[in-house]
């Protein structure tokens, strides 16, 4: 190292050296299909690992086993993690991101697995789906771990393990990536950054309940509708008191920046035998969002309240709860990553960069469940509908990747003492 320059001048110089080979390793990753459902991922871990191989790192891939697999409704995944250990002490930093994507759908302007790249008065932007949410912190997160490797190996010695979790289970909660690992003992980390965005640092999200309400009636002859129990009729009845429940919990604000009241949304539906049957049975999906000041407890049994209170005699209602994803937090010790990050991120992008929480819910909790503080932070633009993220022509800025990947490096070195 050369003692005359920054730590930010020599990261910044380390990652302009190699950031043709993080564009490229960001596109292979692309390339690959990891649509969550059906969620049959093994194929990109396979590839993952081969790539972060040729790296030079050692990798260590957990297969989860097929009982675990199918129970939260995925064909395959393997967690993979590297473990790269500095010197003796200091804290282990662990950088999760996941490589399961949800289906394209319609609308793209672009092949959602070509990585494109496309250049404009704004800079060249890749396009894909995953490039953003979150294939693009695979690339952030291994090589500013490479980064480190190059400055600090002959130089001015760490303090510390950094670890990179890359799991395949996001869009369907997270229990056989992040929450599996922890529960299995195969990492205890001492911080927790997932995978973000650039221009904020994300440090609460909301959790999220998904109830499944089955409608229990009776079939009968539509030309005699009275000889059936109707149970579209009565999940009508219940559907209409939940869709009334919204109004109420807009009165609820957050206290956190970013995140502004619970909210309740029925976004699947399915029943009926045939046209001339009166139904039988209706299925239909809630999704509860629960803000950082409830507990999902309580919301859902507030839910279950309002699902009883418009049940008709005569039918028989299940409900049975699908996903529980809690809040992210802030724990004690989340704010040295915070400032850290935002320290860093400003002199890369020449921008405050703020601290602030999302409406949505992320593998993060899983880490701050577990007591290990945790923030959200990675390359991407300031939304996620800049991101054109869940959306069709899913896109990054490569300036953003280029400086995200500089700010972790530093901020990794950083936590790890250098300059200490």
């Amino acid at each position: 190292m050369n003692p005359g320059k920054t730590l930010e001048s020599r990261v910044l110089e380390q990652v302009e050296r190699r950031f043709a080979d993080e564009q490229r390793f960001l596109a292979e990753l692309v390339k690959i299909p990891t649509d969550n459902p059906p969620g049959d991922c093994a194929a990109h871990a396979v590839k993952t690992q081969a790539m972060l191989e040729q790296l030079g790192f050692t990798v260590e891939a957990h297969p989860v086993p097929q009982e675990a697999v199918r129970a939260a409704g995925m064909i395959s995944a393997t967690n993979l993690i590297v473990r790269r250990k500095f010197g003796v002490g200091g804290p282990c930093v662990a950088l999760n991101a996941h490589g399961d994507v949800v289906p394209p759908g319609l609308g793209w302007t672009q092949d959602p697995y070509g990585a494109a790249v496309s250049e404009d008065e704004h800079g060249v932007t890749m396009f894909g789906r995953g490039v953003a949410v979150s294939k693009s912190d695979f690339a952030t997160y291994t090589f500013a771990l490479l980064v480190l490797q190059s400055l600090f190996d002959k130089g001015a010695p760490l303090k510390g393990t950094i670890e990179l979790h890359f799991t395949y289970d996001e869009e369907v909660g997270g229990d056989i990536g992040p929450r599996w690992l922890l529960d299995h003992g195969l990492s205890k980390p001492d911080f927790a950054i997932s995978a973000g965005f650039s221009y904020a640092v994300t440090t609460a999200h909301n959790g999220v309940i998904h109830l499944e309400v089955t409608v229990h009636g009776k079939q009968g002859h539509a030309a005699m509708p009275e000889s059936g129990v109707d149970a579209l009729a009565a999940a009508t009845r219940i559907l209409q008191a939940i869709y009334a429940s919204r109004e109420p919990l807009k009165q609820r604000r957050s206290k956190v920046t970013g995140i502004g009241h619970p909210t309740i949304n029925v976004g699947l539906i399915q029943g009926g035998i045939n046209t001339n049957v009166v139904p039988d049975r209706v299925t239909f999906r809630i999704d509860r969002r629960v803000i950082p000041e409830e507990t999902p407890e309580a919301a859902e049994a507030e839910l279950r309240t309002v699902i009883d209170a418009a049940t008709v005699p005569g039918v028989r209602v299940e409900v049975r709860r699908i996903l529980l994803a809690l809040p992210l937090v802030k724990l004690p010790g989340s704010e040295r990553l915070t400032q850290t990050l935002q320290k860093y991120g400003q002199a890369f992008f020449g921008v405050p960069i703020a601290e602030h929480g999302v409406p949505l819910y992320t593998d993060a909790r899983h880490y701050t469940a577990a007591g290990i503080p945790a923030v959200l932070y990675g390359a991407g633009p300031r939304t996620l509908g800049e991101a054109h993220g869940h959306a069709a022509d899913e896109q990054l800025r490569l300036s953003d990747l280029r400086n995200a990947t500089a700010t972790v490096a530093c901020t990794l070195a950083s936590l790890l003492g250098a300059g200490a």
